[in-house]
């Protein structure tokens, strides 16, 4: 795939407003409004890691904006990827907590089996519904970025599978942010870089080594900001089921049509919903998933109802094996020449 990089070396750069600074106990923490302040969200699943690291280790002390991180991790295994990131640069970062107020330069990471949203000024940690098989996901956390800060986000995707992040990358850049892809061709896992490519256009396809640089370059940078009413609308519902609010959840209808296939978590309807190249699905309380994401959950969902099939059928034989070792000799059934004799006077020939 021929992408070209675009270059960052042209044209001016404008300084957001200074952000407000509140001191406590000695301390000065740089507090970033929703209405002003950059934000930097990362995403990634496999082989992530490797790469934020490297993106870590080259932003700036003074960056002046929040980096929220995404990584797919697993719901039953403690996370060490603040402590890891803390000693890979200079930002410190911990787990986010819902509710704490968003300081500039400083890394929030997502929980184990959490979504981590922001809005208000403040991170929101919801247990939500799974997006693409995944909690956390990584389109929530772009959706409610390009919501609150509109054309001062700065989104990157890394290395991962599957398509986790093509509908936030595409709400970023529906609301003016600007998405950044690692170059594919450097990924160890390319599929989700390519499909951001696919969907967005992107802003820039970069190698790991430039990210950091483009990052800090664009959070100082003022780009157009764009009002698309109704990309707007849809993008706050899906951000409301992300949140698990009410009035979401109780919707007779979800986003776009409704579809013949079912949901892989619930078993509810999904309803479809066609975004430029990308197919997107979503069930009633939440659930979602792109087509890639679907396909997959759905040969687990085969693989798991072949395995209950096979486990009934063995345990049904288990029990008819255990009901005719407990029956009286007289009336256990013998197979003989075709017949199954219960008795000494009678038989009844098997079909």
């Amino acid at each position: 795939m021929d992408v070209c990089k675009k270059s960052f070396a042209q044209g001016r750069t404008h300084s957001a407003r200074p952000p407000v600074s509140h001191g406590g106990r000695g301390e000065t923490r740089t507090v970033v409004a929703a209405a002003n302040g950059s934000v930097v969200a990362l995403g990634g699943s496999a082989g992530g890691v490797e790469a934020l690291i490297r993106i870590v280790s080259g932003l700036p002390a003074d960056l002046g904006a929040p980096v929220f991180v995404v990584l797919h991790v697993s719901a039953t295994v403690e996370s060490h990827l603040p402590q890891i990131l803390t000693r890979s640069g200079p930002l410190p970062a911990r787990h986010a907590t819902d509710g704490e107020k968003l300081e500039a330069n400083r890394i929030y990471v997502a929980p184990p089996d959490h979504h981590l949203l922001v809005a208000d000024g403040r991170a929101r940690v919801i247990r939500g519904a799974a997006e693409n098989g995944h909690r956390p996901a990584i389109d929530p956390l772009l959706r409610t970025a390009a919501l609150a800060y509109r054309d001062r986000v700065v989104a990157v995707i890394v290395s991962g599978a599957l398509d986790d992040g093509s509908a936030g990358a595409q709400a970023v850049s529906s609301l003016g942010g600007s998405v950044l892809v690692q170059d594919p061709s450097e990924a160890s896992f390319p599929d989700m870089p390519r499909n951001v490519i696919r969907v967005d256009n992107p802003y820039a396809v970069l190698p790991l080594d430039e990210i950091p640089g483009a990052v800090a370059r664009l959070v100082k940078e003022r780009r157009a900001q764009r009002e698309e009413a109704k990309v707007e609308d849809e993008l706050r519902l899906e951000a409301a089921y992300a949140a698990m609010e009410t009035e979401a959840i109780e919707r007779p209808e979800s986003v776009g049509d409704r579809s013949p296939f079912s949901c892989p978590a619930c078993g509810g309807v999904l309803w479809e919903s066609a975004e430029d190249d990308q197919l997107r699905f979503r069930c009633r309380i939440g659930h979602a998933y792109g087509a890639d994401s679907l396909a997959i959950e759905r040969d687990r969902s085969i693989e798991a109802a072949l395995g209950a099939a096979l486990r009934a059928l063995q345990e049904r034989a288990d029990l008819a094996r255990r009901v005719a070792g407990r029956l009286p000799a007289r009336v256990r059934p013998n197979r003989r020449n075709g017949t199954i004799a219960w008795s000494r006077n009678r038989s009844v020939t098997r079909s």
